[in-house]
């Protein structure tokens, strides 16, 4: 007798739990998609290209000149005498070697300058979704997930506020 009740209020419980659910407002954004679409991450991509632009340049120029010289040294080799083919290997070690450096350089740097913007840019996106949680009454708004419903998905939202924003 004793476990009827108990029974009930679990019921009870249960039943209230899941009319507490059904009446939640979840939302979800995919933070991919937001990235690649929303205008502060597509300035922040164009300011990143400008930016490396000239380096980028320069390390495509001296990949050139590598290759050429490489080519010219098996190319001509054979022909060459001792001392010359030891002194443009020599020459063509250290470009290699400086061309190394600087491309590592180079990938440092714009990973360096790619998380400061990005860090700016999930900043604005995390403030925009907080904005729209907090007028449209959404309870939990999630950006990773392995499966959301188009029903619950506010990208687009999220990306329209963050480009008419400044």
């Amino acid at each position: 007798m004793r476990f009827i009740p108990l029974s009930l209020i679990a019921a009870a419980l249960l039943g209230a739990s899941q009319a507490a659910i059904a009446e939640s407002k979840i939302g979800f954004v995919n933070s991919d998609r937001l990235m690649r679409e929303a205008a502060p991450a597509v300035r922040a991509q164009q300011r990143l290209e400008k930016e490396f632009e000239k380096r980028d340049q320069e390390l495509q120029r001296l990949a050139r000149d590598l290759q050429s010289m490489q080519e010219d040294l098996e190319r001509n080799a054979p022909t060459m005498s001792e001392n010359d083919r030891r002194n443009k290997e020599r020459t063509f070690n250290e470009l290699n070697r400086d061309f190394q450096r600087k491309q590592r350089e180079f990938r440092e740097d714009l990973n360096q300058r790619r998380n400061e913007e990005l860090a700016s840019v999930l900043d604005q996106a995390n403030r925009t979704v907080k904005q729209i949680a907090e007028s449209e009454k959404y309870d939990i708004i999630l950006q990773e997930a392995v499966y959301a419903s188009p029903r619950i998905d506010i990208t687009d939202k999220v990306i329209k506020a963050l480009s008419a924003a400044k």
